[in-house]
C-alpha cells in the first residue's frame, strides 16, 4: 500500500505547507507498525518488549488505522479537489474493492493453511486457536459469513475494519473539505454514543462481534483524515510549544509506568490502585479513551520531535522498513502467512530462544527481501531499470521524486 493507494499513511502535524513531495515518515512509521504487527501476533515472543504495546496503551493497531485515515485524505482529498466529489468517490469505492479482493484471497490461503497445519501435526486446538474451527464444522456457512466480513479468523480483523470505514469514506472527505470541524465534531459524537449504547457489528459465529468496533474506531480514523486534509490545503492544525509537548511527554510517560506496573511486581505497589483496577483491561475493541489519549500523544511527539528531513529516515537501515510501509498490503498479508508458520514453531518447540529468534530473524527478512523485489518488479514495468533507487544513500532523493 504505497501512499498513492491511499491505504495508510503517516501524520503531518508539523508540516505548514502542502507538498507534493513524499513524506518518509510515511512509509517508514507504516513499515515499522507493520512489523511490530507481525512480531505480536507471534505468541511469546521476546521481540514484543520492543513494539509499541509494551510502552503504554495503544499498539501498532492505532498507527494502522491512524495512517490509513491520514493517506486516504492525502491522496484523495488531492483528487476531490482535482476532478470532484465522483470522481473521487468512484477511485475510493475501487480501492475497497481491491482490498476486499486481497481479504478473501488471504482468507481462503489462511485457512487452508491452518487446516493443513491442524491436521498434519495433529493438533485441533490449533485451528481452534486460529479462530478456523467452524469454517471446518460448516465450511458452506462460514464461507458465506466470510465473504460479508462477518467471518473473521485471528489476524485478520483490521482489513474488514479498513474496509467498512473506506466505503464511507467519500461522504466524510466530502464533508471535510468544507467544515472539518464539523465532520469531527460527529464523529466524536458517533464514539460518544456507541459507548453508551454500546452499537457493535455482528460477526460470525452467533453471539459475536467484530473485534474492531468500526462505530469506535472511525473516530481515530476522521482525526487521521483530518490532518491529512490539512496537510494537503497546507494548514497545521497542531499548536507547538514546550507546554503541549511537556503534557505529551506525561501522558506517554504516566502510560508507561502503569503498562509497566502491570508486568512488573516491584512496581505495581507504587501505583494506585485505582488506576490499575479502573484501566485494567484496556478496551481495544472498543477504541477505550486511554488508548486514544495514548496513540495522540506518541503521535504529537513524533510529528514535532521527527521532522521529515531527519537524518533517520535518510540511514541506510531505514530503507528496508520503508520499502515495506511503500507496499504493505502485500507485505501485511504476507505477514499473516508468517504469523502462523511463526505461531506453530514457537509452540510445537516450546518457546526456545533459538525458535524464537529464527522465526523473527526470517519473518522480518521475508517480508523485507519481499518488499525489495516488489520494488525492483515495478520499476522494470515502468522501465527505470531494475537498480533504480537501490543506493541506500540517495534513496531519500529518489523517493522524494518518485
Amino acid at each position: 500500500m504505497a501512499e498513492g493507494s491511499a491505504v495508510s499513511g503517516a501524520a503531518d502535524a508539523a508540516g505548514s505547507t502542502a507538498r507534493s513531495e513524499r513524506d518518509l515518515r510515511i512509509d517508514f512509521f507504516r513499515g515499522l507498525a507493520l512489523i511490530f504487527i507481525f512480531i505480536d501476533h507471534v505468541p511469546g515472543n521476546i521481540l514484543s518488549v520492543v513494539t509499541i504495546g509494551s510502552f503504554g496503551f495503544s499498539d501498532a493497531a492505532e498507527v494502522f488505522i491512524f495512517l490509513s485515515g491520514y493517506s486516504a485524505a492525502f491522496v484523495y482529498g488531492r483528487v476531490q479537489r482535482a476532478r470532484g466529489f465522483i470522481v473521487a468517490l468512484a477511485q475510493i469505492w475501487k480501492r475497497c474493492w481491491q482490498l476486499y479482493v486481497a481479504h478473501i484471497f488471504l482468507f481462503v490461503v489462511f485457512t487452508a493453511e491452518v487446516a493443513y497445519i491442524a491436521a498434519r501435526f495433529r493438533n485441533p486446538m490449533f485451528a481452534e486457536e486460529m479462530n478456523v474451527a467452524n469454517f471446518l464444522q460448516e465450511p458452506h456457512i462460514a464461507v458465506m459469513m466470510a465473504l460479508s466480513l462477518q467471518f473473521q479468523p485471528a489476524f485478520m480483523d483490521i482489513l474488514p475494519l479498513y474496509i467498512a470505514l473506506l466505503l464511507l469514506f467519500p461522504f466524510a472527505l466530502w464533508g471535510i473539505e468544507r467544515s472539518p470541524a464539523l465532520v469531527l465534531a460527529i464523529s466524536v459524537a458517533a464514539y460518544v454514543v456507541q459507548w453508551w449504547f454500546n452499537f457493535d457489528m455482528p460477526a460470525y459465529p452467533e453471539g459475536s462481534n467484530w473485534f474492531f468496533n468500526p462505530f469506535a474506531w472511525q473516530l481515530l480514523f476522521v482525526i487521521g483524515a483530518v490532518i491529512g486534509h490539512a496537510t494537503v490545503a497546507g494548514r497545521r492544525l497542531v499548536l507547538r510549544g514546550w507546554p503541549i509537548i511537556a503534557a505529551a511527554g506525561a501522558i506517554v510517560a504516566g502510560s508507561l509506568i502503569i503498562v509497566m506496573s502491570w508486568k512488573l511486581a516491584n512496581i505495581s505497589p507504587r501505583v494506585p490502585a485505582l488506576l490499575l483496577d479502573e484501566l485494567w483491561p484496556v478496551d481495544k475493541t472498543d477504541l477505550a479513551l486511554v488508548r486514544l489519549v495514548h496513540f495522540l500523544a506518541v503521535a504529537y511527539l513524533v510529528a514535532v520531535l521527527v521532522p521529515p528531513e531527519h537524518r533517520m529516515l535518510r540511514a541506510p537501515a531505514a530503507y528496508p522498513v520503508i520499502l515495506c510501509g511503500q507496499n504493505s498490503l502485500h507485505i501485511f498479508c504476507l505477514s499473516i502467512f508468517l504469523c502462523v508458520i511463526g505461531h506453530l514453531a514457537v509452540v510445537q518447540l516450546d518457546y526456545a530462544f533459538w525458535v524464537q529468534a529464527l522465526v523473527n530473524g526470517f519473518g522480518i527478512g521475508i517480508m523485507m527481501l519481499t518488499a525489495g523485489i516488489i520494488l525492483v518488479q515495478v520499476d522494470r514495468a515502468n522501465g527505470k531499470g531494475p537498480d533504480r533507487r537501490v543506493n541506500c544513500a540517495a534513496f531519500g532523493r529518489e523517493l522524494s521524486a518518485a
